[in-house]
């Protein structure tokens, strides 16, 4: 089963925290994820990982009536927001928590750790076409 794992992380000003972080806590945060992900790699739960643009950089797009998008944003005023996830595919959720629980203590400044918020959701799959 694919689950989706979505890192929340507190705002601060429209960029990520992690930009006022001493430069040796950001090079330990950065080797957290690389051994995770080679950790989930090496089990073969690993599909993919996203980071994503901090939230001053974000839009939210409609459709105006005639068809051409309205964008709204940036959205930096929020208290915490989607800062990237994980799709791992795994026998269950108890393990996409197991996994989550480790992102979630990801080393922030001084070693210790965050505690994000992960959100995990079950990945939904299509029916067969002839079902459909």
């Amino acid at each position: 089963m694919k689950y989706l794992l979505m890192m929340h992380t507190p705002r601060g000003g429209g960029e990520y925290e992690y930009v006022h972080w001493a430069p040796q806590d950001w090079a330990a945060h950065l080797e957290y994820w690389r051994r995770l992900n080679a950790e989930l790699a090496a089990a073969g739960e690993f599909v993919e990982t996203v980071a994503l643009t901090e939230p001053g950089q974000a839009a939210l797009v409609r459709a105006a009536a005639n068809g051409t998008p309205v964008t709204d944003g940036p959205f930096s005023e929020t208290k915490e927001f989607l800062a990237g996830y994980w799709i791992v595919d795994v026998d269950g959720a108890e393990r996409a928590y197991a996994i989550a629980a480790r992102a979630s203590a990801a080393p922030g400044p001084g070693g210790a750790a965050l505690n994000m918020p992960i959100e995990v959701r079950q990945v939904m799959s299509a029916p067969p076409a002839a079902d459909v």
